[in-house]
C-alpha cells in the first residue's frame, strides 16, 4: 500500500476537478490531513472518467507521437474504421497543437517522454489498491494483465520500437503466437496470430462507479464535494484566498487545477499559457454479450480496446478532433462496434437498440503526451494536474500522491521536472 506521510501544515485546499485525476488528487489530500473541498462543474465521474477503457497499463508509456506517425496520418484519415479523425472546420485552432505533436515525435523525444511516464504509471493498479481499500470495494478493480493482439507479423513489427521503449524502462510482456494466443483468450478471431500480454496490467470493471465510490468515501472522511464550475482565482499578490466559482467564492489557501479539457483557462488565468486540446473518444457497449474476453484487449492495428465490464463488453478508443463544441459524430461509435465483431467473432450480427449504448467524452491532451503537473506561475499555492491524455485513469491515483507531496513540500517520489507547466 501507498499512502503519503501528514501534512506539515494543515491547509484548505479547493480541488478543481471530480473525474478520476481530481477524486484521486482529493483523496490522497484528505489522508495527508487537510480540509478539502472538491469543485466539479457536472457529475462526479461524468466526464473522460464515464467511458474510458477502464486499464491500468504500465506499458502505456509510449508516446502517442513516435517517428513515423506523421507518414501514417493520410492512410488514418482516408479509411473510415482508422483510428484518426479530424474535423476540416477545426485544423486551424489544432494547426500550432499538430505541429508541436509532430516535432515530439523524435527518437530522442520519445524515449525521454517514456522514462517520464513510467515512474508516473508504475503499478497504477496497487496505487489505486488504498482507495478502494478504504472505500471498501476491492472488487472493483482486477489484475488479470492486459493483452495486445495484431494480424499480421508486419504489424507488430511496425511497433518495434514501443517495445523497445518498454524494455528499456523494464516493462515486463511475454509474445504469444497463434494457438498459444488462442488458447490463451479463446474470445479472439484466428485472423489474430500475435499477442503480447503484460501481466502487470490491471482494470477497472466500471470506471464511473471506482471514481463515484472514491469520491463517495471521500465525503464520509470528512470531505466536501460542491457543485459549482470555477472560474478563477483570488489572491493577494501570490498568495492564494480562494476559488471564484459560479456559485460564489469558495475560501482556500491551496488548489489544485484537474478539471481536464477544461483546465486551460483557469491555467491562462494564472499567467500560463498550456497547448491543451482534446482527443475526442468514444466508445460503444453491448449489455449481455454472448462472448466475453478474460481481459482488456487492444487492438494494435485498429487502435481500440475491448474491456469486460460489470455492465457488458466496452469498446474503446478511436481520436477525432473537433474541439469542445462540435455534436457528436456517432459513427464513430458504430465503426467500434464493426471492428469489435472482427475481433470477436462470437458476437451477434445485429443488436437490438437497447442493448447497445454509445457514449463519447474528451481526453485532455497535451502534445508531447506527458501530463502537466506543477505549481502556477503566479502563485506556488496552485498546482496543475491535467492533460493525461489516454492515461489519465491509469496515472490518476500516483498523480494524486505526487499533488500531495508538492503541497506538503515534500520532495516527490520521482522526478516531475519533465511535466513542468512551463516547459513549451
Amino acid at each position: 500500500m501507498v499512502t503519503s506521510g501528514k501534512a506539515d501544515k494543515k491547509r484548505t485546499v479547493a480541488v478543481i476537478g471530480g473525474g478520476a485525476v481530481g477524486v484521486a488528487t482529493a483523496s490522497f489530500l484528505l489522508r495527508d490531513g487537510h480540509d478539502v473541498v472538491l469543485i466539479e462543474r457536472g457529475g462526479i465521474g461524468e466526464g473522460a472518467s464515464f467511458g474510458n477503457a477502464g486499464v491500468f497499463a504500465p506499458s502505456s508509456v509510449v508516446p502517442m507521437s513516435m517517428p513515423g506517425t506523421l507518414a501514417k496520418v493520410p492512410g488514418y484519415l482516408l479509411d473510415p474504421l482508422g483510428p484518426l479523425s479530424i474535423r476540416w472546420s477545426y485544423l486551424p485552432t489544432l494547426a500550432p497543437w499538430l505541429v508541436r505533436f509532430v516535432r515530439a515525435g523524435t527518437q530522442a523525444g520519445v524515449r525521454a517522454q517514456a522514462r517520464a511516464l513510467t515512474p508516473l504509471l508504475h503499478d497504477s493498479y496497487g496505487a489505486w489498491l488504498p482507495l478502494v481499500r478504504n472505500a471498501g470495494d476491492e472488487a472493483l478493480i482486477r489484475r488479470d494483465g492486459f493483452l495486445a493482439v495484431y494480424r499480421s507479423q508486419a504489424d507488430f513489427e511496425g511497433d518495434a520500437l514501443g517495445y523497445r521503449l518498454r524494455r528499456d524502462n523494464d516493462i515486463a510482456f511475454e509474445v504469444l503466437r497463434e494457438d498459444e494466443l488462442w488458447q490463451f483468450e479463446p474470445s479472439v478471431s484466428h485472423d489474430y496470430t500475435i499477442g503480447v500480454l503484460f501481466p502487470q496490467a490491471g482494470n477497472t470493471v466500471n470506471p464511473n462507479r471506482l471514481v463515484r465510490t472514491v469520491a463517495e468515501q471521500f465525503q464520509r472522511d470528512g470531505g466536501r464535494i460542491v457543485a459549482a464550475q470555477a472560474r478563477g482565482f483570488a489572491r493577494q499578490g501570490t498568495t492564494l484566498t480562494g476559488v471564484e466559482t459560479a456559485a460564489g467564492l469558495i475560501p482556500a489557501d491551496a488548489a489544485v487545477v484537474a478539471a481536464g479539457a477544461h483546465s486551460r483557462p483557469l491555467a491562462a488565468g494564472l499567467g500560463d499559457s498550456i497547448p491543451l486540446d482534446t482527443e475526442r473518444g468514444y466508445h460503444v457497449l453491448i449489455a449481455d454479450p454472448e462472448t466475453l474476453p478474460r481481459r482488456p484487449i487492444l487492438d494494435a492495428s485498429a487502435k481500440f480496446v475491448s474491456t469486460p465490464m460489470e455492465t457488458g463488453l466496452r469498446m474503446a478508443g478511436t481520436v477525432e478532433f473537433a474541439g469542445l463544441e462540435a455534436p457528436p459524430n456517432w459513427t464513430r461509435a458504430d465503426y467500434l462496434l464493426t471492428l469489435g465483431r472482427r475481433l470477436f467473432p462470437g458476437l451477434a450480427p445485429d443488436y437490438p437498440q437497447e442493448r447497445v449504448s454509445r457514449w463519447m467524452g474528451f481526453r485532455p491532451s497535451m502534445p508531447d503526451s506527458l501530463p502537466v503537473i506543477g505549481r502556477a506561475s503566479a502563485s506556488p499555492d496552485v498546482v496543475y494536474a491535467f492533460g493525461h491524455g489516454h492515461v489519465g485513469l491509469a496515472s490518476a491515483a500516483r498523480t494524486g500522491m505526487t499533488v500531495a507531496d508538492l503541497l506538503a513540500g515534500r520532495p516527490p517520489a520521482f522526478d516531475i521536472t519533465p511535466f513542468a507547466p512551463t516547459r513549451f
